[in-house]
């Protein structure tokens, strides 16, 4: 990767170099479809997504809570209304519940979230999409990789959007996102809308913005393509060795199983459990980073306070409350995998929920 950065820096142009163009062709026939834009993130993949897709003030979209805010940043700032959706067992919208939403109300479009590289139900969602004249954009953020039947998730959709954030499967050294679409409309409007509505050099025909994936970046990105499969079928070693060690540990529930119609990648292996707080104490005191995606689901944020749900939410409530993320990753040693695994039966074994050392530190754990 350094060696294509530096490459990058000496022979190519800082912004649009070659490397862009090619990372942008590897990835969209790596997922399957006729066109990939670059982006600086994921975030901005989203906002100008819907904004080629002409949304107005007032459209509804539907999307799950049970998200990283970014999923509805887009389409409000550009006046959309967010419906919020409730999720299943699987972390992933429930079509149950999408049916419910769409009995009572008009909406427009549809956000599915392949949380933690789990796929979507897309062959349902797809059937609904098509019934209800629902235009479907994927959240494909966390899900580098990862299929649904034949096809890999980024490829169902009118245009999927996907993120380079330094924590995922793969990224581009920094921030970064890509846009990948089988519609020439939406990859045209894309084209010109990261780069500031330029039609030519010095002729702009739409308010634009500057949005653009770095020469270097992108170099960095191509590398790390090439290199994803290899690192999600280390993840999905990783999540076995969890799965047939923490199976029937305390009340733990594992994350949904890998079925043939669904292959996650693992960009994160989350359990659920009622001791969360008092877990995550007692494996951070025992030097094991965990995380929580997300505490805070997106109709509880504050910025979105004034979108009341009429829709029930409750199970992504106890959702954000029972969440925990333990470490995953390709480079995850198995001796290290052992030790976590270790720590975690000792606290359901001995019961260190109970204890008043694990009880006053989950509280200064919780909100650091």
């Amino acid at each position: 990767m350094q060696d294509a950065a530096i490459n990058a820096l000496n022979n190519e142009k800082m912004v649009g170099g070659e490397s862009v163009n090619k990372f942008e062709e590897e990835f969209a026939k790596y997922i399957g479809t006729d066109y990939a834009v670059s982006l600086n993130s994921g975030s901005s993949g989203i906002l100008l997504t819907f904004y080629s897709l002409r949304i107005q003030p007032g459209n509804r979209v539907i999307a799950p809570s049970a998200t990283f805010i970014a999923t509805l940043n887009g389409p409000c700032l550009l006046g959309a209304i967010p419906v919020f959706c409730e999720i299943g067992n699987d972390y992933v919208i429930s079509t149950q519940a999408l049916r419910k939403i769409l009995k009572t109300m008009k909406c427009k479009f549809i956000i599915p979230v392949h949380l933690y590289g789990h796929p979507c139900n897309m062959h349902e969602i797809m059937e609904i999409a098509q019934t209800k004249n629902l235009t479907l954009i994927e959240d494909a953020a966390q899900a580098h990789g990862a299929r649904y039947g034949r096809k890999k998730i980024g490829s169902f959709g009118e245009a999927a959007v996907f993120s380079f954030y330094p924590t995922k499967n793969m990224t581009v050294g920094g921030d970064g996102g890509m846009v990948t679409t089988s519609n020439k409309k939406i990859y045209d409007s894309l084209l010109k809308m990261r780069d500031v509505g330029r039609r030519t050099k010095y002729i702009h025909d739409e308010i634009g913005y500057t949005l653009r994936l770095n020469s270097v970046n992108a170099a960095i990105g191509k590398v790390q393509l090439h290199h994803l499969d290899r690192w999600n079928e280390k993840r999905k070693s990783a999540a076995k060795i969890y799965d047939s060690n923490l199976n029937g540990v305390g009340d733990i529930l594992l994350p949904p199983q890998p079925k043939k119609s669904h292959e996650p990648v693992y960009h994160l292996y989350v359990i659920k459990t009622e001791y969360r707080n008092a877990l995550g104490a007692w494996l951070s005191m025992n030097g094991v980073s965990t995380g929580i995606h997300y505490p805070l689901p997106v109709h509880r944020q504050p910025a979105y306070l004034g979108y009341q749900s009429k829709f029930d939410l409750s199970f992504t409530d106890d959702w954000s409350k029972t969440v925990l993320s333990i470490p995953i990753h390709p480079n995850l040693d198995f001796k290290d995998q052992k030790y976590i695994i270790e720590m975690i039966h000792r606290f359901f074994d001995d019961r260190r929920y109970e204890s008043e050392s694990v009880i006053k530190e989950s509280k200064k754990w919780l909100i650091q």
